[in-house]
């Protein structure tokens, strides 16, 4: 991941510039290239396909928008751009932005966010746990297929790994996951997969 050197960013600029560009977010005002891979899109999209798979299955009002942005806080230039995320769309009307923009800013639209890890792994571990968790997601998932993450996150030695994040109050619980082992979800019980499933081939 690449950080473009430029003046700061309003949020309202890097909408009108950036928000069909599914390579941007914003964060503090600063152009944060994501620079996506294949087998990064590879993962996200298996995972996408499974989620959308568990929510029909469910009968649930819930739905994966094709491009989307999360502003965590009205206080900072930041436009955070989820690999999947889940909203519901019973709720999504009350959301003021989303009309003419897909960008959310309250907590309760949103079901679940998903990062796929790359070379940014410290934001997907530490910032967006604190970002979600303040607006008040209730499930994040991290999901770090190549064990790129610090040894203080996914531990030692370093393998891939997936984390579920569950919402407690207002910090998330984690339950963490290697390859073979069966990832479940409390948002989506009929949800069942290992992470071997989604790795590229």
């Amino acid at each position: 991941m690449t950080y473009t050197p430029t003046k700061p960013l309003t949020l309202e600029d890097f909408l009108a510039q950036y928000q069909d560009n599914p390579r941007y977010e914003l964060a503090d005002g600063e152009l944060i290239d994501m620079e996506p891979t294949g087998p990064h899109e590879t993962v996200s999209g298996k995972l996408a396909t499974k989620i959308g798979i568990a929510i029909t299955t469910a009968q649930l009002p819930w739905f994966i928008p094709r491009t989307c942005l999360i502003r965590p806080s009205t206080d900072t230039a930041t436009a955070r751009r989820p690999d999947i995320i889940v909203l519901d769309e019973t709720v999504i009307i009350n959301e003021p932005l989303w009309e003419k923009e897909p960008v959310i800013t309250l907590g309760r639209s949103i079901k679940l966010v998903v990062e796929v890890v790359s070379t940014n792994w410290e934001t997907d571990y530490a910032r967006k746990v604190e970002e979600y968790a303040l607006i008040g997601i209730p499930e994040y998932w991290i999901v770090d297929y190549r064990g790129l993450g610090g040894i203080a996150f996914i531990g030692k030695p370093k393998q891939p790994t997936f984390t579920v994040c569950i919402l407690n109050g207002d910090e998330y619980s984690q339950q963490q996951y290697r390859l073979g082992e069966s990832i479940t979800s409390s948002l989506l019980p009929n949800f069942q997969i290992c992470l071997d499933d989604i790795l590229p081939r």
